[in-house]
């Protein structure tokens, strides 16, 4: 379990990591090095879950070596299945990492939502929507496993 402090706010203890794979983990396809370690790490205190689109073969390997559950999610509402998803493990122990348009409700809806302003951008929605916004997906690990962050960050 990671607990997340908000001064002036009851402490969020947090069991459930969601991460989109698209734009937020990944930037063209591909996995920052330093990203796969810091999942890693959280994996030690929380379960982490990737949503990724589409057939499973092409990115089956670019999540070797990484300590998190893929679900990939097919047809339909993207955003409907992650929110499916969040309730079904529980929104109030769930921060959410995402920057597309269909992370916006999950984001809202999740107890703690992240989004991240990177290379491929963010929409407007998750913008709205997040608790915070950062410009680095290992920005928003660090704010994650750094308490003091969350204090600077958060405070009152």
């Amino acid at each position: 379990m990671l607990t997340l402090f908000r001064p002036g706010l009851e402490p969020l203890e947090v069991e459930f990591l969601f991460l989109d794979f698209e734009g937020t983990l990944a930037t063209d396809g591909r996995i920052h090095p330093k990203a796969k370690d810091k999942i890693n790490l959280l994996s030690k205190r929380i379960r982490i879950c990737v949503f990724a689109k589409g057939d499973p073969a092409p990115p089956e390997k670019t999540f070797r070596n990484m300590k998190a559950e893929v679900v990939y999610l097919t047809g339909g509402s993207f955003a409907k299945q992650k929110l499916d998803r969040l309730q079904e493990l529980g929104p109030g122990r769930t921060v959410v990492i995402g920057n597309g348009q269909d992370d916006g409700p999950v984001i809202e809806d999740a107890g703690f939502g992240i989004c991240v302003i990177g290379k491929e951008g963010a929409s407007g929605e998750a913008v709205r929507k997040a608790d915070l916004v950062v410009t680095s997906l290992l920005d928003a690990f660090d704010f994650l496993l750094k308490p003091l962050r969350q204090k600077a960050t958060l405070g009152k």
